[in-house]
């Protein structure tokens, strides 16, 4: 996972609703002042509120549109920020913080985020210990004793917990603790998500022996290694004349034979003699070098060569017996996906079957009572089903054999029993919609009692909520609902497990830089893909722009579109002229 993004010691407080998180820190705060420690304090609130009263000047201001709103006294001052499609980052809020001024950090709330925290456990609430689950709980403060190594406080004696605090901003964590994964965005990368997935796809063995003609699109299970010289014999590159290249001085021939392809001279060529030969015959034994016809004046038997269209030089236009492949070379490597090309080349080695791997059963379903099949009369607050269509084609543009269970209605029992049906019919199973998110309990309930689940936050857009784990040993993934963050989650994460399970273990997919036609916004830290379209400008550069409203719902974004514009994390925006990296969609979609 990518470091703390502060640049000095960032604790939190992790405890239940009711705990008294912010009285344990207003009573604490004189005590670390008194200390000579420099606190500031995030706090993060869950529900709409004003620093400001009603009626004042800034709130008038900001009520009426600004989006932004400075405020300053001789005593301190407030920039309030309107965030109405997606509140901020604890990466963002810390940026926006002066560090240089600062000694510590303390959170109150953001629970779930990936830092050092502090549990605070009130037995008379009810409620279950957080640090079994979380990771980067390094101490633990209560009313009861809890059973873990970690260091413990009474939640009662704050000079303690106090000292602890300030034993922690100054020395950083317990050696005995380790946070090298503390992540305070609480998300996986990009780049993240995908390791953790791979690590767990496990690479074929099985194979099957098929046709030519029904190998097209299916990936090769073992090297092809050519059981012939490719050309198999020295043979002519043109028409022509073929004479010795240890005879090249002389004024002219005489033609001995005349080579069709398909037939060859079966005498060794002497000096002064020559061959008239067509493109593709072999060579007679001796002869090296070969006149293309336009050069040659033949008269009866005699042939001459015109210097004046080029010198005669050893070895011209003649191809080496397997000089294109050599005998027992492989000729097509295990995990390629045969092309046009390939049939081709097997053809012409004149091998009539291969050994392939067997094609991917993929089940794929939709979630959600809100979700109908198109063709039906559309009921009030439904969508039609996209996402099946989407992936349906995708899966099979890849060479995936489609096993299609329909939507499943919102129900622990329907789930249950389509996730078995799909671990029993299919190598790998592909959701899209509520079971991405796992937001109701009967989904991880009964995701649980099948296999081992991991619900991810994914640091990019669209596309962030992810599932994946295994059900009965098949790999499975949660997609989100939105239809382009279905297909942008397909693109990073589902393909390349499916190309591991096909025996394609190194697969990337193409990635290339272009000069952006238009300023792309991002937000620093996290991967933006926003689709757009590349093409060649007047100077020949490779340029590239959006398509235009990037929602995640769009999907005419995605239509339009022949490549997402990857915007990495370090990348705040990019502005006109600027390199991006562009990830091409020919053929991928």
């Amino acid at each position: 996972m990518s470091q703390i993004s502060a640049s000095l010691p960032l604790l939190g407080f992790a405890a239940w609703s009711g705990t008294g998180k912010t009285t344990l820190l207003e009573a604490m705060l004189p005590k670390l002042v008194e200390r000579g420690v420099r606190v500031a304090v995030i706090k993060h609130a869950h529900h709409n509120f004003d620093i400001d009263k009603e009626g004042k000047d800034s709130y008038r201001l900001r009520k009426a549109g600004a989006g932004q709103m400075l405020i300053s006294s001789r005593y301190r001052r407030a920039f309030v920020t309107e965030t109405p499609d997606e509140e901020a980052s604890l990466p963002e809020l810390i940026n926006q913080l002066d560090q240089t001024k600062l000694d510590l950090i303390l959170v109150e709330g953001f629970k779930k985020l990936d830092f050092p925290k502090i549990e605070l456990h009130r037995s008379e609430i009810g409620k279950p210990w957080l640090h079994p689950e979380d990771k980067n709980i390094i101490a633990v403060a209560s009313d009861i004793g809890a059973e873990t190594d970690l260091p413990q406080m009474s939640i009662n004696e704050l000079d303690k917990i106090t000292d602890f605090v300030v034993s922690f901003a100054k020395e950083g964590l317990p050696a005995s603790l380790s946070c090298d994964d503390v992540n305070t965005s609480g998300m996986l990368s990009v780049a993240e998500g995908r390791d953790k997935i791979l690590s767990q796809i496990v690479a074929p063995t099985a194979s099957q022996h098929v046709k030519l003609k029904q190998a097209l699109g299916q990936i090769v299970a073992a090297d092809i290694l050519s059981p012939v010289n490719v050309p198999q014999h020295t043979n002519s590159a043109m028409d022509g004349y073929a004479i010795r290249g240890d005879d090249i001085e002389r004024n002219s021939y005489t033609v001995v034979a005349q080579v069709m392809a398909g037939h060859h001279y079966d005498k060794p060529l002497q000096q002064g003699e020559a061959v008239r030969i067509m493109t593709g015959a072999p060579v007679p034994e001796n002869a090296d070098t070969v006149i293309m016809r336009e050069q040659a004046q033949q008269n009866g038997d005699s042939v001459t060569f015109d210097l004046s269209m080029g010198a005669i030089r050893q070895g011209q236009n003649v191809r080496q017996a397997g000089e294109d492949l050599a005998l027992g070379q492989p000729a097509v490597t295990a995990g390629t996906q045969i092309t046009a090309p390939e049939l081709g080349m097997i053809a012409s080695l004149g091998l009539d079957k291969l050994s392939i791997r067997p094609q991917i059963k993929v089940a794929i379903f939709s979630t959600g009572d809100e979700v109908q099949h198109p063709g039906e009369t559309q009921k009030q607050n439904c969508i039609y089903d996209s996402n099946r269509y989407t992936l349906h084609a995708m899966l099979s543009k890849i060479g995936c054999e489609v096993v299609d269970l329909g939507i499943i209605e919102d129900s622990e029992a329907s789930l249950e029993a389509t996730l078995t049906a799909a671990s029993e019919q299919a190598d790998l199973i592909l959701s899209s919609g509520g079971v991405s998110v796992g937001d109701a309990d009967y989904i991880k309930t009964v995701l649980d009692k099948l296999g081992q689940i991991n619900f991810w936050r994914i640091n990019m857009r669209p596309g962030r909520p992810l599932a994946f784990g295994q059900i009965q040993d098949k790999p499975f993934f949660g997609l989100p609902g939105n239809p382009v963050a279905v297909m942008v989650a397909f693109l990073q994460f589902v393909e390349p497990a499916i190309r591991k399970m096909q025996g394609m273990v190194n697969w990337e997919a193409p990635v290339f830089n272009a000069i952006a036609e238009e300023k792309l916004r991002s937000r620093l830290g996290r991967t933006e893909y926003s689709r757009g379209t590349y093409g060649i400008d007047a100077n020949g550069r490779l340029t590239v722009k959006s398509t235009g409203k990037q929602g995640s719902g769009i999907l005419r974004s995605m239509s339009e579109a022949n490549c997402l514009i990857e915007i990495v994390p370090e990348q705040p925006s990019v502005d006109v002229g600027e390199t991006v990296r562009v990830i091409p969609l020919v053929n991928r979609i």
